[in-house]
């Protein structure tokens, strides 16, 4: 397995339990200084376990951010920084920008668009500025059936096109499927 060489962003997508998580995190194994951006947040009992889970897995010496707006404020002295991951990111954003509404005409949906792709874009533009290095994961949301409904077909779109713009902008692109990674950019 290779580790991030020099000064790159790399885009690590895949299914749900693909192993894209760990292939992003392995990319790192040799590195101290790193620092994960944690994108999720607690709703429910389910989900705060797995975030025990998750800090409980990452390495000791590895500084944690969590938060999905002002991605930049993770910066520090570290050269290496991995986002985990853009689909929670996304959907927090979407919903703080729709307020629960049942439906979300293209014009709100464009919004929505927008403010992830500002966010993740600032972030690659500083990591790019400081010379750093940034591994993002995100789930490929395309493989699947179309939502029956309204607001999951919405999400899906948005993040498809948010992938295809973030991984325009990557260095490297990597596929994980049933844990192995194969590389198409």
């Amino acid at each position: 397995m290779r580790s991030v060489g020099d000064k790159m962003v790399i885009l690590v997508t895949g299914g749900a339990r693909s192993g894209k998580s760990s292939f992003a995190e392995n990319l790192y194994r040799d590195k101290k200084d790193v620092v994960y951006i944690a994108t999720s947040k607690i709703w429910d009992k389910e989900m705060e376990e797995r975030i025990k889970l998750h800090r409980e897995s990452r390495p000791f010496h590895w500084r944690t951010y969590e938060g999905y707006y002002s991605l930049t404020d993770a910066l520090g002295e570290e050269k290496n920084y991995l986002l985990d991951c853009i689909t929670l990111l996304s959907s927090n954003i979407m919903f703080d920008v729709t307020d629960g509404k049942d439906y979300i005409d293209y014009n709100l949906q464009k919004e929505v668009e927008n403010r992830i792709f500002d966010e993740l874009y600032s972030l690659i533009q500083a990591i790019e500025e400081r010379r750093y290095n940034l591994v993002l994961v995100t789930n490929e949301v395309g493989y699947s059936l179309v939502p029956d409904n309204h607001i999951g077909r919405v999400f899906r779109d948005i993040q498809g096109r948010i992938n295809q713009r973030i991984a325009a902008l990557s260095h490297e692109v990597y596929l994980v499927c049933c844990g192995i990674p194969v590389k198409i950019k």
